[in-house]
């Protein structure tokens, strides 16, 4: 029976294994631990398979007046049943040891690489589908793995002693058995591929309902401003109701094939007793031979049908193989360079050369950019939406490489420079500034992590934040809430722009950084950018243009490229692209140029 099921396994399942071949690298690292466990479960199923020896013994020298055969007996199942339970216990403890650090393994790998993706990948996932491919296929991989490695191979290991005690038992009894075990095997592998079927489609549901919940938690003022609350709720129930009916479809095709497997071993357990009891009116075996016959068969089945799970797990865990290598072999366009160096400082010099970038091939964003910012110096981006002005900025960080062209930061190709090297001198404020539901501490040391308490008050002082923290009951210590959400826009903001100056980068990137704020907030956002810009190369993106008269340079972005370059008196001396937009923003009324 074992060849059978070998044959038609290999037969079956070399494109299957293939996949969870890769997944063992998860285990290597336990090698030891498992090979423990494997010992420890072996000696599990070696008192099993003992048991029923001892049923023999007991029952074949029950005879009246004759005690002692029935304390032996009770006693040695007695010591088999304690000895059996400690073993199991520390196999066990060793077990969830293995299971645990390849599931932080799993996690690490996955984790990691997630961090290491570029935007693109990121932008083309959504938040709730990646933590539900997470989910499912870690723990299903984790499950499979341990369910092969755990319970498959005690599993044959109990099967080989039961099939050599039951022939050394009666050679008749066991024929029958062997009958009908094929039968769950076949039966398994039957349904397996239904089951492969259904997990997938139940991973693709999941995805995409807790994608939309997720955007629909992320955006609840959105849709409590639009009354969609009902709708979202149907929406969401409708998904889980859908996908429920996926499971319970599938638990009516468990339950047929389980129940034809049960009545397989019925009939098996039917037949033998049927024969048994003939060969003891026979005088041919003993009423504990049957005994001890039957023991073997109730336990034989489990193993069987834990052999038949070998199809149905490896199919399983290829699923959730395909989950993980999905996130583990995403494609990655943007890795450091073999001979990519870290940079320990930056002047601050920036130059643009020939640079053309477009997220479609067939659609450019910008079209051959030449520029040089010299180090210090504050240029302002103008333009309409989709000019182009934050992509150019996500090339400066390197979230994307030009097609065309190479960008420069003190003589050094960006392709050169390590990317997190790269990035830690460049500091963000953008127009929704994002903090972590952590303290406000935190939140403003989150670029350099351990930084003094003094340090942390200064730049706190610095962005005008430090006042408005100190009243909060709790201080620093006060909790921002998710994505800042217990803090003011104004707050927010300011809070940020004391992230970028604990930082202190020499290159500073600020995004649409007052648009959002009423005019009492921007005033002092405005103010404290002022500090923050001093010194540092800085290019200011923004729509309204007030707010960047003052800078020394303004380039006009439109259709991806620099459709005019000058100061704000030069430009509207031009009177061009420039300047009518000053007047349309302005109603005709020109803001006299900042201090």
């Amino acid at each position: 029976m074992a060849v059978f099921i070998s044959g038609a396994l290999s037969r079956a399942n070399d494109r299957w294994l293939g996949k969870v071949r890769r997944a063992l690298v998860f285990i290597k690292p336990y090698k030891r631990t498992v090979i423990l466990v494997l010992g420890l479960v072996f000696m599990v199923s070696a008192f099993e398979a003992i048991e029923p020896l001892i049923l023999k013994y007991l029952f074949d020298r029950l005879d009246a007046g004759k005690v002692n055969p029935l304390l032996i007996g009770i006693g040695g199942l007695m010591a088999l049943g304690v000895s059996r339970e400690i073993v199991q216990g520390f196999s066990n403890w060793y077990s969830w040891r293995v299971r645990l650090g390849v599931n932080y393994g799993l996690l690490e790998a996955t984790v990691s690489r997630l961090h290491t993706l570029p935007l693109a990948y990121h932008r083309n996932e959504s938040v709730g589908g990646i933590m539900t491919k997470l989910d499912r296929g870690i723990n299903g991989l984790v499950e499979a793995l341990s369910n092969l490695a755990f319970g498959i191979l005690p599993g044959l290991f109990y099967l080989c002693l039961s099939l050599f005690f039951m022939f050394r038992l009666d050679w008749r009894l066991s024929l029958v058995v062997l009958a009908f075990a094929p039968a769950p095997t076949l039966i398994g592998m039957w349904a397996a591929c239904e089951q492969t079927t259904r997990e997938r489609a139940l991973v693709d549901r999941w995805t995409s309902i807790f994608s939309r919940f997720n955007e629909v938690l992320s955006g609840i003022l959105t849709v409590k401003s639009f009354s969609m609350e009902d709708e979202e709720k149907r929406r969401f129930l409708s998904g889980v109701d859908d996908a429920n009916a996926l499971v319970l479809r599938g638990v009516g095709t468990d339950t047929k094939t389980g129940a034809v497997k049960n009545f397989a071993i019925l009939l098996a357990r039917v037949f033998s007793i049927a024969l048994g009891g003939y060969l003891i009116i026979k005088g041919q075996i003993t009423m504990g031979t049957l005994i001890a016959f039957l023991g073997y068969l109730t336990g034989l089945f489990g193993p069987v049908q834990g052999l038949t799970g070998i199809y149905q797990t490896i199919r399983k865990a290829s699923v959730s193989v395909d989950i993980i290598y999905s996130i583990l072999d995403a494609r990655d366009g943007l890795r450091d360079l073999p001979q990519a160096k870290a940079v320990k400082s930056v002047s601050g010099e920036v130059v643009f050369d020939g640079v053309s970038f477009g997220y479609q091939k067939e659609k450019s964003i910008l079209l051959n950019i030449d520029l040089r910012i010299k180090p210090g110096e504050t240029v302002a981006l103008v333009g309409p939406s989709g000019a182009g002005k934050t992509t150019l900025m996500a090339l400066l960080q390197r979230f994307y490489d030009p097609i065309e062209g190479s960008i420069r930061i003190d003589g050094v190709d960006l392709r050169h420079i390590k990317q997190r090297s790269l990035r830690k001198h460049i500091g963000v404020v953008f127009q929704d500034a994002l903090l972590f539901n952590d303290t406000v501490r935190n939140n403003i040391a989150y670029g350099r992590p351990g930084a003094p308490e003094r340090d942390i008050i200064e730049a706190a002082k610095a962005a005008n934040a430090h006042d408005f923290i100190t009243r909060f009951p709790e201080g620093y210590d006060t909790l921002a809430g998710e994505r800042g959400g217990r803090l003011s826009a104004g707050e927010r903001q300011r809070v940020s722009i004391a992230r970028a100056l604990l930082k202190n980068p020499p290159i500073l990137i600020l995004d649409e950084a007052t648009s959002a704020l009423d005019a009492e907030s921007e005033f002092f956002v405005q103010e404290a950018l002022s500090r923050l810009v001093k010194g540092r190369t800085t290019f200011i993106i923004a729509h309204r243009l007030s707010t960047v008269m003052g800078a020394d340079r303004i380039l006009v972005l439109k259709d991806g490229t620099i459709m005019e370059s000058g100061c704000h008196q030069a430009l509207m001396g031009r009177n061009g692209y420039y300047a009518a937009m000053v007047k349309r923003q302005t109603g005709g009324l020109l803001i006299a140029p900042a201090a």
